[in-house]
């Protein structure tokens, strides 16, 4: 595949990877996110209701 290339160690492992961002920069955002997302995956939510009364509290949004 063009525009990615594999770094390795003096084994032959890969341990990096170079990536064209022009051309595989929105691949690489998705693939972040994912990261993101399951990073925070068991964390506890927050009710919506919650978030809403603390924004007009804080004068962000108006109810």
């Amino acid at each position: 595949m063009t525009g990615i290339q594999f770094v390795t160690d003096e084994k032959g492992r890969k341990v990096a990877v170079q990536i064209d961002l022009k051309k595989h920069g929105a691949r690489l955002e998705d693939f972040g996110d994912g990261l993101i997302s399951e990073s925070r995956r068991k964390e506890k939510g927050i009710p919506l209701e919650k978030i809403k009364a603390d924004l007009e509290k804080r004068g962000r949004m108006s109810g």
